[in-house]
């Protein structure tokens, strides 16, 4: 025991680090350089990731009101190029145009767009026909991967214009009526509501207990306004409105009339032009009857076939082919 003791104390510090080295069988031997591996694909990867030029965008679906200015936005997240190529295109229709080309605007957007911090447009007074799809490409050749794009999709809304409205002027009680409302020009579709005396009306008057003396139904899409059959407290002034996320407009008002029909008024109106056909038909069979129109017609065949007189003969000679009057006298 006292020798062994001795031993380990005689072996000193460098005992323990002699014990870590050996190992089992099979157990692998961790140091330093075991961590190696990872780091070296760490950075490989991070060098890739830096080589390849990327782009984003803060709107990809900007909205603006017509006339107004927008911003596209185009930004390089990442790129080793300083100076990288950059164009805009326009994709509109199936067809493809180019916005900016060799560092300057082109097409319909001349003079009214530039390109800001190397790569967003910017348009001022943008139109209707500006609604469309636009690429914003990369090119950088100092990168590993050289080409990067996006797309932002551009809407410009458009106010309504004064919709063209058609309301009947008179209606009789019981029948139908429809009143019409149409906009061509807003943009998105605007939607129509109608109004009665200054009062929006639902879309089905049995839904609201204020109006169930009506029957009518009103697409809000198409801007009809359809009665069933109309009442009394149909009547008066109407007027509908277009509206869109760009704005409203309304038509100018215009009078409906509901009447009543006076079914004894019409009997009896139809009763006299029954009385005044029959005396014109009862005059004309007694005329007839008297022989005022077979006179007539005598007379007319007596004028039209002329008759020679009594003692006058018509002789036509041979030579001259003339008429010679010989008077003759008949016993």
């Amino acid at each position: 025991m006292r020798v062994g003791r001795r031993a380990r104390r005689a072996a000193g510090p460098s005992a323990p680090l002699e014990m870590a080295l050996r190992r089992r069988p099979g157990q692998a031997l961790r140091t330093p350089t075991a961590a190696l591996p990872a780091a070296l694909l760490f950075l490989l990867l991070r060098g890739c990731l830096i080589g390849a030029v990327t782009l984003k965008s803060s709107n990809p679906n900007p909205v603006v009101q017509e006339f107004e200015s927008v911003e596209l936005s185009c930004i390089i997240m990442d790129s080793q190029t300083n100076e990288p190529r950059i164009e805009w295109k326009k994709i509109q229709d199936d067809q493809t145009t180019y916005v900016f080309f060799d560092n300057k605007i082109q097409g319909d957007l001349a003079g009214r767009a530039e390109v800001l911090g190397k790569t967003s447009l910017k348009i001022w007074n943008v139109t209707r026909t500006d609604s469309a799809r636009y690429r914003c490409e990369v090119v950088a050749r100092n990168d590993l991967k050289e080409i990067d794009e996006i797309v932002i999709e551009l809407t410009v809304q458009v106010k309504p214009v004064t919709p063209v409205c058609r309301v009947p002027k008179a209606v009789p009680v019981g029948k139908a009526a429809t009143l019409h409302c149409q906009e061509s020009e807003g943009y998105p579709r605007p939607l129509y509501s109608w109004y009665h005396n200054n009062v929006p009306l639902p879309t089905d008057s049995r839904a609201n207990p204020r109006f169930r003396n009506s029957s009518f139904l009103l697409n809000s899409e198409t801007g009809t306004l359809v009665f069933s059959a109309v009442h009394k407290e149909d009547s008066g002034q109407y007027y509908c409105i277009a509206s869109n996320d760009a704005g409203s407009a309304r038509c100018e008002e215009q009078g409906m009339e509901v009447y009543d029909l006076n079914i004894g008024g019409i009997i009896g109106g139809v009763l006299v032009v029954l009385v005044v056909l029959a005396l014109i038909t009862s005059g004309i069979c007694c005329a007839y009857r008297r022989g005022y129109f077979i006179h007539n017609k005598q007379e007319g065949e007596s004028y039209k076939n002329t008759g020679k007189p009594d003692g006058v003969n018509y002789i036509r000679t041979d030579d001259e082919g003339n008429f010679r009057h010989k008077s003759s006298f008949v016993i």
